[in-house]
């Protein structure tokens, strides 16, 4: 279990949130562009800059050390998301840039007229790179985002043909909270003998993976969303990055899962992901680092659902407050909620509830498709807040007040 209790000794871990402004404590409730991150992984990186600082593949021990703690982070990554082995994990500046070099790869295997299928709902790092491949005659194809802030299932099906080359989706929206049933698009990927890609950067830390379950080809995250650095990741199916033509130097290793990492990693701040991973994993049980990362992102997700409810259902209370995206009612819906306060620009209401030291975000959040479609870019998009393991109630009754203090107007 994950109880309040737990909250509160887990937030001592964190030394961010020890801030306060003026009299007040800071409530960070940005989690979805960003977590804070516990002392043991500013201890990680830290510990590498002491004793292993060295570039990777050399025959000398502090070469030799990196390799190790590098495979190590790979070995992490892999249990966390469910990989058969670290070979399948690759590193990278960000999902963004591993996207962008992935497409180019992907890029050259296609011909004028086939055909790329992403959807409205998505970040922009899981549509941008795929349509800049209309430049060379890749036809991209976008499924309808409907009013209730879900995929249209129909417009999908309709949109998968025997010319799609790749489906790209989300697993969850980092803007309205949807959380895509990827069942249907998997069977049409399968049917058709298109890849099929996952973007799970806002599901990974609210829930487990199993990337064998998905049977899924390609799946992205970023470390510092579940509490770690600034890392990309990259999951590919067991030997299918060896097929693919990636940018690379001659030099660097063209095997798997190297064939993708351009330069030299961040190695200190790989190390830094291990650490943040196996801080997930110290509030759960079991007998290995899988089971207990089982255990404890389930129980931290049922915490997260507990407290994102609670100001899901107190919100929608205010008056000229719009909710935007599904209900609660669907117990898999991830831990973030955005508004619109008739009346109130976005930016306005998150300076005002600055100076309560609620810190929260406004405008698209570079969902900006989605943020069109729904009419509401010229309204300056979304107020949202997001749930961590760290938030509290507490948090959500002061922002509570602080939005009925604004509107509406």
């Amino acid at each position: 279990m994950f109880t309040s209790k737990e909250c509160l000794a887990c937030r001592r871990d964190f030394p961010a949130l020890e801030h306060r402004q003026g009299d007040l404590p800071v409530a960070y409730l940005d989690g979805p562009a960003g977590t804070q991150v516990p002392q043991s992984v500013i201890d990680a990186i830290s510990w590498y800059y002491r004793t292993w600082n060295a570039n990777a593949r050399a025959r000398f021990l502090a070469s030799e050390e990196t390799d190790k703690v590098l495979q190590q982070s790979r070995e992490a990554v892999a249990a966390l998301l469910g990989a058969p082995s670290w070979r399948e994990i690759s590193f990278g500046q960000s999902m963004t840039t591993l996207t962008f070099s992935l497409a180019r790869a992907l890029a050259r295997q296609l011909e004028p007229g086939d055909e790329i299928v992403i959807t409205e709902l998505d970040h922009e790092a899981n549509r941008g790179p795929w349509l800049d491949l209309r430049e060379q005659g890749i036809v991209v194809q976008e499924v309808r985002l409907e009013s209730t802030g879900r995929l249209d299932p129909e417009d999908l099906q309709s949109k998968v043909s025997a010319r799609t080359k790749l489906v790209a989706m989300g697993l969850a929206s980092n803007a309205l909270g949807t959380v895509n049933d990827v069942g249907l698009a998997r069977e049409l990927c399968r049917e058709v003998g298109a890849y099929f890609l996952l973007d799970a950067v806002h599901y990974a830390p609210h829930f487990p993976l199993d990337v064998t379950a998905l049977d899924v080809d390609f799946l992205l995250c970023s470390a510092y969303k579940f509490y770690g650095p600034h890392v990309g990741i990259l999951y590919s199916r067991p030997g299918l990055l060896d097929r693919l033509s990636t940018d690379h130097l001659r030099t660097q290793p063209t095997v798997a899962p190297h064939r993708i990492e351009t330069g030299t990693l961040n190695h200190a701040a790989i190390v830094g992901i291990r650490a943040a991973i196996e801080y997930i994993a110290s509030w759960g049980d079991g007998p290995d680092l899988t089971s207990k990362l089982e255990s404890a992102v389930a129980a931290i997700a049922d915490w997260e659902h507990q407290v994102a409810r609670h100001y899901y259902e107190n919100v929608r209370q205010l008056p000229g407050v719009t909710v935007w995206g599904p209900d609660f009612a669907d117990r898999l819906r991830a831990p973030t909620v955005s508004i619109t306060i008739d009346g109130v620009d976005p930016a306005a209401a998150a300076k005002a509830l600055n100076t309560r030291a609620i810190q929260v975000r406004d405008g698209h959040f570079y969902a900006a498709r989605a943020v069109e479609v729904l009419g509401l870019a010229e309204r300056g998009g979304l107020v949202r807040i997001g749930i961590s393991m760290y938030n509290t109630p507490e948090e959500i009754d002061r922002l509570l007040e602080g939005i009925e203090a604004l509107g509406p107007r």
